[in-house]
């Protein structure tokens, strides 16, 4: 488990070998590494990866063919750019951002980052394994980081965030530009909330598919929420 707030900025130095394995070299050594132990979990990118290994410079995981399948991990093996990085949650840590799990929904696309006076504004599109999961002023994890949401059309399933210049400046948001993809994960209130009305709804046949069901003041009154 994770907060969303990034600790330090890697490179990925692919490693050959019928898994995906990389090496993960830290700009930021003292952060990441001083309490790192093998077995760990760090977020790259949001992707939770298991410590197999520990150097001076860095850590080496190994990422699976489902990972880099669902994940930007897959395509960064010709690219020369950073990915965030974030150890996992210690007890008694603060928690700062949100809950996050490391477990990616969905790839997303920046459509437009704008800079205003205070803050980047950036428009990313979701699919639709996580659009279901946006909210106005919920949390949403980008590459990891723990945002939230400003604007979110559930029409064209665009959302906004406003990123604030040590968030900008911190992370690799900083290198995206339009037609670049992300790592989404949404809030994991929201799946539990999910399945916990579904599964009020007919408890003899459980469905994943929310759509498949309208949640009327009725429904409501039926289980007890009103």
């Amino acid at each position: 488990m994770f907060t969303g707030l990034i600790q330090a900025l890697g490179t990925i130095k692919p490693l050959g070998g019928d898994f995906w394995k990389v090496s993960f070299i830290s700009h930021s050594l003292d952060v990441i590494l001083q309490d790192l132990a093998y077995g760990d979990s760090v977020a790259v990118d949001g992707v939770c990866l298991t410590v197999e290994k520990i150097s001076n410079d860095g850590f080496v995981a190994t990422a699976s063919p489902e990972t880099l399948k669902r994940t930007t991990l897959g395509t960064m093996s010709t690219q020369n750019r950073y990915v965030n990085l974030e150890a996992s949650l210690k007890v008694g840590s603060k928690i700062g951002g949100h809950f996050v799990m490391g477990h990616v929904d969905g790839v997303g696309e920046l459509l437009e980052s704008r800079q205003t006076a205070t803050s980047w504004e950036m428009t990313f599109q979701a699919p639709s394994s996580i659009a279901r999961y946006i909210v106005p002023k919920g949390s949403i994890a980008i590459n990891g980081i723990s945002l939230t949401v400003a604007e979110y059309d559930s029409e064209t399933m665009l959302f906004k965030v406003a990123v604030i210049p040590i968030t900008y400046k911190e992370t690799n948001l900083s290198q995206l530009v339009p037609g670049s993809s992300v790592n989404l994960e949404g809030d994991i209130l929201g799946k539990y909330v999910e399945k916990f009305l579904i599964s009020g709804r007919n408890t003899h046949n459980l469905t994943e598919n929310a759509d498949d069901y309208n949640i009327t003041s009725a429904f409501l009154a039926e289980n007890g929420y009103m």
